[in-house]
């Protein structure tokens, strides 16, 4: 949850984005794509293959240009690497403004939806081609809106998945608690207290069409008036939770920050801890043991104490980032050492989406090399998605999600912040100029 002015040239591209696509994808001949070094997302190293063959939407080769098939559209993308499109695992495209539990209240859920476009096309841009947003401060359901206007192919836009509301007690993360008690202002976030009130929250979230379910069991770093350290779901609403999420088939994302309310949310069955910042062994142990994957969104703290440590309203957020920096990057770090499954996810809106690649770093930083990073970004979220038969690798019979980046981000991570080309199922959204 961030922001920064966006530019000229960045609006220019989401105006562009806009409208449909250029074609690529279910009509016409193959495409082949040509570069220098092609990194697959499966965490292998980089083969011979520099082509890539896509029909139909899909990859349907992969190698050298012996591959290339008669007739196809060839597009030499000339020194840059081939990449999977980025998955951002943790992203909040309707919140703009680090004052965002007041300024969700000066914004319509209309107004809200047409800016959220604006913003995912932006992530598009950018080389993220799916998103999984972890709750947006509206009152109503505009993320999920936006993500049927893409699915039913109405606009441009990456694959969306998440939950619309994070769910939270009164005085809790996702409430507003700096109003007089006089003063009936509606939260950022959906507000339950006691099982009936979750059980209703959990069903309704399902029927409005959110794919998963996030739950605020801990106090948060950039919500007033409450302490990350904090439990602040009851057992028995962590319970109703997972029985309500379980029985209607959907995924529960845990945002937990403190020791206990990690520890308490893997054991209950979620399916990723958010964040995570005060894990410790006991709680590394079982997130090994019960696959649970973990969201850090490390480089936010870095982001607000580099270039928000002015902000009037995240004082709470970078005074709290700047004091425990260092133990969750440990903590961090004996995820990793751990076996822990930990995967990109940045806790941002797209404002300046090229900013986000910055987490490939600190998961570097954390003791990954640069291909397991990049695997936290593709494959493995796609792996915790479900929809690693589809998206996260470059594998023939995939999805064509396809990037290109300037550089070598094997031995400059940054390259993944020059994303040059982006193609999403065969549709070219993104791509040089002519040189």
């Amino acid at each position: 949850m961030r922001t920064t002015p966006r530019s000229i040239a960045a609006s220019l591209v989401c105006a562009a984005l806009f409208v449909a696509p250029m074609a690529g994808g279910d009509e016409g001949p193959a495409v082949a794509l040509v570069g220098a070094q092609l990194i697959d997302g499966t965490g292998a190293p980089p083969t011979g293959a520099t082509v890539i063959v896509i029909q139909e939407g899909r990859i349907a080769a992969l190698g050298g240009p012996e591959v290339i098939p008669a007739g196809a559209d060839r597009i030499d993308l000339g020194s840059r690497t081939l990449l999977p499109g980025l998955i951002d695992a943790h992203v909040h495209p309707l919140i703009w403004a680090d004052d965002y539990q007041t300024q969700h209240l000066r914004a319509s859920s209309a107004y809200k939806a047409l800016r959220g476009l604006e913003e995912v096309q932006l992530c598009l841009a950018a080389g993220w081609t799916t998103l999984r947003y972890a709750g947006d401060a509206d009152v109503h359901y505009a993320v999920v809106d936006i993500r049927r206007a893409i699915d039913e192919g109405r606009v441009s836009g990456p694959r969306l998945t998440g939950a619309a509301h994070y769910i939270s007690i009164t005085g809790g993360g996702g409430d507003i608690n700096f109003a007089a008690p006089e003063q009936h202002l509606i939260a950022d976030g959906l507000i339950v207290d006691g099982v009936d009130e979750m059980r209703k929250a959990v069903r309704n979230e399902v029927k409005y069409g959110s794919d998963w379910i996030k739950l605020m069991v801990t106090g948060a770093f950039m919500s007033a008036g409450d302490d990350p350290k904090d439990v602040h779901l009851s057992p028995e609403e962590l319970a109703v939770a997972m029985e309500e999420a379980g029985r209607l088939r959907v995924p529960v994302m845990a945002h937990a920050h403190s020791t206990e309310g990690i520890i308490q949310a893997i054991e209950a069955g979620v399916r990723s801890i958010e964040h995570g910042t005060f894990i410790d062994a006991e709680g590394i142990r079982l997130a090994r043991k019960h696959g649970t994957y973990l969201v850090p969104t490390f480089y936010l703290g870095d982001y607000y104490i580099t270039e928000m440590a002015d902000s009037v309203a995240q004082r709470k957020m970078v005074e709290l980032s700047r004091k425990y920096r260092d133990e969750h990057m440990r903590n961090l770090q004996a995820a990793v050492a751990g076996g822990v499954k930990v995967v990109v996810g940045t806790d941002m809106s797209c404002n300046t989406a090229p900013v986000q690649a910055r987490e490939f770093a600190s998961l570097i930083e954390a003791g990954m090399t640069h291909l397991q990073a990049i695997r936290a970004g593709t494959l493995l979220n796609a792996e915790l998605l479900g929809w690693q038969d589809r998206i996260g690798s470059l594998e023939p019979g995939k999805l064509a999600d396809i990037i290109a980046v300037d550089g070598d981000p094997l031995t400059d991570i940054s390259a993944l912040e020059r994303v040059v080309f982006v193609m999403k199922g065969g549709d070219i959204v993104k791509q040089p100029e002519r040189e």
